[in-house]
């Protein structure tokens, strides 16, 4: 038997990424970059359809993941909590924001590790019952740039775009062991309002919440910025990937001992 954690990573529809003609095949897709880290860390990570219309096969996934993913992506649709869509909204992926929902309410309930990025971070508050800002730019007043997008060669995905201040005593702090880090940043939406049970645990300059985790012992952090393509140079960055995985083997073993002991 195995003794690397199964790792669910959940899919985007193809045609919400930029420059796909609509002439494709409908098919479910996810950079290989977060596929690649989690392997190459020990993890067994298996890409989830967007079956938003089978909840029972949904749940079957679920079941077999010692711990949920959530990558970045496309905009989250505002349909998906509830609010009127800001002018500079993308179109967003919705069949994806309820699977990335449904998985984490369920992960929420039975405390299953969770580690989003970017996009994950907004989905977690989301889930938690927070609120997000459409278009930063836009709608929080004093930000700084925060949409560092890596199209047509302007910035590279690792440019190091602004730090971020690490609230001490919380997962994040001991995880990255620093009160400070520089972190890249390729996003235009953020962390409105921090949904109760959460606790920000990082700032960006402007005072945007750039990290949130759980309030009690559940594995349960995000981070806005992409730390995939940091793991090489900045050791903090990798330490994300690992914390998350061992806290995958932990809940592992605890399940299976709750198994035995039944």
């Amino acid at each position: 038997m195995h003794t690397r954690p199964v790792i669910g990573v959940p899919t985007q529809t193809l045609h919400t990424l930029p420059g796909i003609p609509g002439t494709m095949p409908a098919s479910w897709v996810m950079s290989h970059r977060y596929i690649r880290v989690l392997a190459s860390l020990g993890a067994v990570p298996i890409m989830i359809p967007l079956l938003d219309d089978d909840a029972d096969a949904l749940r079957g996934i679920y079941d077999t993941m010692d711990g949920l993913f959530i990558p970045g992506g496309a905009d989250i649709d505002p349909a998906s909590y509830g609010a009127e869509r800001h002018p500079r909204c993308e179109e967003g992926d919705p069949p994806r924001d309820r699977v990335e929902l449904s998985l984490l309410r369920l992960a929420l309930e039975e405390k299953k590790p969770v580690f989003g990025v970017c996009r994950g971070v907004q989905l977690l508050n989301l889930a938690a019952g927070g609120s997000l800002y459409q278009d930063i730019a836009d709608q929080f007043i004093g930000c700084i740039k925060h949409d560092y997008f890596p199209f047509d060669g302007q910035y590279q995905r690792d440019y190091l775009a602004h730090h971020v201040d690490v609230t001490g005593e919380t997962r994040l702090g001991d995880i990255v062991g620093s009160a400070t880090m520089p972190v890249n940043s390729m996003h235009h939406q953020g962390i409105r309002d921090l949904a109760e049970g959460l606790v920000a645990t990082a700032y960006a300059p402007d005072g945007l919440v750039e990290a949130a985790e759980g309030s009690g012992d559940h594995f349960l952090v995000g981070v806005q910025w992409h730390p995939e393509v940091l793991i090489e140079n900045h050791p903090a960055n990798k330490r994300l990937f690992t914390s998350f995985l061992d806290a995958a083997v932990h809940y592992r073993e605890a399940r299976q001992s709750d198994v035995l002991a039944s």
